[in-house]
């Protein structure tokens, strides 16, 4: 995937969204994501690049538990058959929940 094809994929989740980082002053209301591509996987055959992946983390931030974002999230990274992993975690100095969707791309 491309990252205008991840971007428009990210953008069906109706939540505010943003490569890596929102400035200060464009900072949402939560709940938001940020999304993020990490390195480049590239497989070889005869001299040349055959194949390249990328790590994709998409991160979801809350202040509070929300199940039905996450299923909406969900949805939408199946219906563009996205296998992914997913992890949670809580804040304690901002006080919010960070959930990270990881997968290859």
């Amino acid at each position: 995937m491309t990252h205008t094809e991840i971007n428009k994929m990210i953008l069906e989740t109706g939540l505010p969204s943003a490569y890596e980082h929102f400035s200060e002053e464009e900072s949402p209301s939560l709940p938001f994501l940020l999304w993020w591509l990490e390195g480049e996987n590239n497989f070889s055959a005869d001299n040349c690049v055959y194949y390249s992946s990328s790590q994709l983390t998409i991160a979801l931030y809350t202040d509070e538990k929300s199940p039905g974002t996450e299923t909406e999230i969900e949805t939408v990274l199946r219906n563009h058959n996205i296998f992914y992993t997913k992890t949670e975690t809580w804040i304690e100095s901002e006080k919010l929940y960070e959930i990270l969707y990881e997968t290859e791309v």
